[in-house]
């Protein structure tokens, strides 16, 4: 049997490309959108992939299982259960409880497994002749290392009200089918620690049925009620891009077979698009943006989280134009075409637009802030991080207001009045401090220690 892993760092999500040496085939699992990985992967191993499938309806990435299926002509097996309303809208092999996908000397036990959505399945994989047990389940967003997928998604990101509780309901009785598995089974997931999909993800990449039954939180509780309250208890804030991603993964869509090139814009063109209102995105560290950048750019660093900020911060309708070096582009539109954010019209490079860099944000220390926080009684303090880390603690005074959600809550900011950003550790107040100087909010400073910077103790 050939195993490998294939892990996407800026959404923490898991994919799987698993194969029979014996008669050369490979399966797919959960594939990413830029799709040339697992290609290549089966072209260094002599392995040809004829087989896709998904776990579920993903909401956190545009999954790439149709694109791979366009360029190598595998079939596509996709989850028939859950009901009508659950179903993949384009042509597939349908999958229900029970099933079986042959792949030479493996096969894959289809188990339906609904609570993060109610079409779920995880796939049971036995290895013959070697063993008549099974040695590992793909898990989707089922069961992760330490924690279960969130059952409200449906409702908080895709607008379906009513259907958390329910969804609870489901993962309760799915977990109970779980822990009768063979304790030895190797657990491989859909998603590691940073992703939306749960609340308390672990870092390690895989797990035993026997160690998730020691040590998932989710698996201690015996009471159905109980289990309900406290799974739907903290859950992270769901991205705004997570609808989109929905529909797109639900129904038909345009294919992206290759990673594309972006143009490099003359000044000319890239003061053309400023005045289309493009969303002008400077990827350089938030340092630099703060000494210098153009007008009404937005912040948003080209780190793990960048698709992930993007995928809050912009739309889909929009043209998207980013500030970025010419080597760091591909990296971006990677990360971009994972969330289907196709719409790049193009790049300029920093120092292209040196001269249009007339705006600046002033940055404070923690010393400076508690004097501003001292002199100014209208200060606006804005903690600009999710409601769970406010709630732990901040600084006295602070009004919350959530970046991802920033620009439906301006109207509680006054321009009047002086305005102090923070956040954690100075990555989101980057982009929240961009964001309302693109809006005309000038009487602005930033803290980008943040808490990590405000709780430590003087030495």
């Amino acid at each position: 049997m050939f195993f490998q892993q294939v892990y996407d760092k800026s959404l923490a999500q898991a994919s799987y490309i698993v194969g029979c040496q014996v008669n050369g085939e490979a399966i797919v699992i959960d594939a990413k959108r830029d799709v040339d990985t697992y290609v290549e992967i089966a072209k260094q191993n002599n392995l040809q992939i004829t087989k896709l499938v998904e776990t579920h309806i993903h909401a956190d990435f545009l999954s790439g299982t149709r694109e791979l299926a366009a360029i190598t002509g595998a079939t596509m097996y996709l989850s028939d259960e859950g009901g009508a309303d659950w179903q993949y809208q384009f042509p597939h092999h349908g999958l229900k409880h029970g099933d079986i996908i042959t792949l030479g000397n493996l096969t894959f036990e289809i188990l339906h497994t609904p609570g993060h959505t109610p079409e779920s399945i995880s796939l049971l994989l036995t290895d013959h002749p070697a063993t008549d047990h099974p040695v590992m389940i793909f898990t989707g967003d089922f069961v992760f290392v330490g924690d279960v997928g969130r059952p409200d998604l449906l409702e908080v990101a895709a607008g379906i009200a009513g259907t958390k509780e329910w969804g609870a309901a489901q993962m309760y009785a799915s977990l109970q089918r779980f822990v009768n598995l063979p304790d030895f089974v190797q657990v491989w997931p859909g998603h590691g620690a940073g992703s939306s999909c749960g609340k308390a993800l672990g870092a390690v990449p895989n797990s035993t049925v026997g160690y998730e039954k020691l040590r998932n939180w989710a698996l201690e509780e015996s009471n159905e009620g109980d289990f309900v309250k406290k799974l739907l208890e903290g859950q992270p804030a769901a991205p705004t891009y997570f609808k989109e991603m929905k529909m797109r993964n639900k129904g038909e869509r345009p294919l992206l077979l290759e990673v594309p090139a972006i143009p490099k814009l003359s000044l000319e063109e890239f003061e053309m698009y400023q005045k289309q209102d493009a969303q002008i995105v400077d990827v350089r560290n938030k340092l630099e943006f703060a000494a210098a950048h153009v007008p009404k750019t937005w912040n948003i660093q080209l780190n793990n989280s960048f698709a992930t900020w993007c995928g809050w911060m912009l739309n889909y309708e929009q043209p998207i134009v980013l500030i970025i070096t010419e080597e760091q582009s591909e990296d971006a539109l990677r990360k971009l075409m994972r969330i289907g954010m196709d719409h790049v019209v193009g790049f300029v490079e920093p120092s292209d637009v040196a001269s249009l860099a007339t705006a600046n944000t002033e940055v404070v220390d923690k010393a400076q802030l508690k004097q501003l926080i001292a002199a100014e009684p209208n200060l606006q303090l804005l903690d600009v991080r999710n409601a769970d880390e406010y709630k732990k603690g901040h600084i006295d005074g602070a009004q919350h207001v959530f970046v991802g959600t920033m620009a439906k809550q301006l109207i509680q900011i006054s321009k009047e009045q002086p305005i102090a950003v923070y956040c954690q550790s100075g990555d989101r107040a980057a982009i929240a401090s961009s964001f309302l100087h693109a809006k005309g909010f000038t009487n602005l400073k930033v803290y980008f220690g943040g808490m990590n910077d405000w709780t430590k103790t003087a030495e």
